[in-house]
């Protein structure tokens, strides 16, 4: 139970980061408003709390981007599919810097292409380039991506989380 608290608490910090963070770090790219704070927050629920952790992270925070006007439907293969690939490579591998490349490739191809080809046609009722949505998701996710490399990579040096070949977690003191 412990555990799973925890859980909760750290992934409800994230999700508050995030949308703290989108106002101003929101911005739009033809039909879709981009948001690398998303990406980082991926990195970091992804090696932190694991792959579904981080999907739920990514929907909730699409939910309130949505709800706060900073965001589009787009929002949501965008993030939830970039999350769950970097949170699987993560797991696989242990690798950040393969983590943040399942980011970018989640992201910058793989829901570039469903949203181009189902979302923004069936549920926005609009037509948009496949490679107008590539370079904005991919520039996106790939600046969220360093930035969530670096964050964890500071926060292991600072002693905050503890950043081993088998684990990823934060520093307890209890």
């Amino acid at each position: 139970m412990h555990t799973n608290t925890r859980r909760v608490a750290q992934a409800v910090v994230l999700v508050a980061i995030g949308v703290a963070l989108a106002p101003f770090t929101s911005f739009p790219i033809g039909i879709a408003r981009v948001n690398p704070t998303q990406h980082f927050i991926n990195i970091l629920g992804a090696v932190l709390l694991g792959p579904w952790w981080a999907v739920g992270i990514a929907t909730i925070m699409s939910i309130l981007r949505n709800a706060l006007g900073v965001g589009t439907v787009l929002a949501f293969p965008g993030s939830m599919i970039g999350a769950l690939l970097a949170g699987y490579v993560y797991r696989a591998t242990r690798n950040l810097y393969l983590s943040a490349a399942g980011e970018m490739i989640g992201t910058g191809l793989i829901a570039a292409i469903l949203s181009a080809m189902v979302v923004a046609p069936m549920i926005m009722g609009q037509t948009i380039a496949l490679t107008a949505l590539i370079a904005s998701f991919l520039s996106s996710a790939t600046l969220g991506a360093v930035i969530g490399v670096l964050a964890l990579r500071m926060l292991d040096r600072a002693g905050v989380i503890e950043l081993h070949p088998h684990t990823a977690r934060v520093a307890t003191y209890d």
